[in-house]
């Protein structure tokens, strides 16, 4: 099935193509019957066609529609139409973060709203028991009002499926699964994974608290923490690279300074929680 402009997908009708990634197409569509636009993400076939995968992600996105916070993006439910299979969410409009930094750094003050803003989020995901093991600029939504909102969380442990065993390719995308392998599938992305992510050991809250680290440094200095060639050195970096602070700006306050510090501790037992 084809999907284009004005096709109806039980009452959603898309109006346009808005992203393609690791969870699939997206499209922005109207909700016909509460008269409202929502985001459609139409789910990789590897899902659909996988009965415990899909189970999985029903299990999830339940989950999902119950966090109720101004700074996550509203889940509204999991459907099926036509052969295909699509979540339903708030479109939130504006530019998302990675969008914004491409045109540089940003105010110290921006920054920590922005940052405050993700990590209350991230704090109401963590008290209901989800992960969203893929923080980056891309998830993180910039309204015009100044709102900030967190896409995706938790949806990546809903894709995750058994590692294949092949290697990482640096002519693949960089999403990554957790053993380090590609497979159509998303559980982080190599930059933003922390070091025991990027083992593909289990992960906990604290995986999202290395990353919201990660996204912050690169707002306050418009540069990844961990940027290379290839996946492999990407990774190898985030296991290994000094991590050095001290091209923050001179107005960032000490007590940041030293907040992203634990952020950015490699060992789990001693970051921040």
């Amino acid at each position: 099935m084809e999907l284009r402009p004005d096709l109806d997908l039980l009452h959603y009708r898309l109006a346009e193509k808005i992203g393609e990634g690791g969870m699939g197409v997206v499209w922005k569509a109207r909700d016909t019957n509460l008269e409202r636009d929502v985001a459609i993400k139409i789910l990789p076939q590897g899902i659909a066609a996988e009965p415990e995968r899909l189970a999985r992600f029903e299990r999830e996105a339940k989950i999902l529609a119950a966090l109720d916070h101004p700074n996550i993006a509203s889940v509204y439910g999991l459907h099926e139409a036509d052969g295909q299979r699509f979540i339903a969410m708030e479109f939130v409009p504006g530019e998302d973060l990675a969008e914004r930094l491409a045109r540089g750094t940003m105010p110290v003050d921006d920054a920590l709203d922005i940052g405050r803003q993700v990590a209350a989020a991230l704090e109401a995901a963590h008290e209901q028991g989800v992960i969203h093991r893929d923080l980056k600029p891309a998830n993180i939504k910039c309204t015009p009002d100044g709102k900030v909102k967190v896409l995706d969380l938790g949806l990546a442990k809903a894709l995750i499926q058994e590692a294949s065993g092949d290697p990482v390719s640096a002519s693949l995308s960089p999403t990554v699964t957790s053993a380090g392998t590609i497979a159509g599938t998303l559980l982080g992305t190599a930059a933003y994974m922390s070091p025991e992510q990027a083992k593909g050991r289990a992960v906990d809250r604290r995986t999202d608290i290395w990353a919201f680290g990660v996204v912050v440094y690169e707002m306050l200095t418009a540069r990844k923490l961990f940027e290379t060639e290839t996946i492999s050195e990407t990774l190898a970096a985030v296991l290994r690279d000094e991590i050095s602070l001290d091209d923050l700006p001179a107005e960032a306050p000490a007590s940041l300074v030293a907040l992203l510090g634990r952020c950015l501790d490699r060992d789990p037992l001693t970051r921040l929680r």
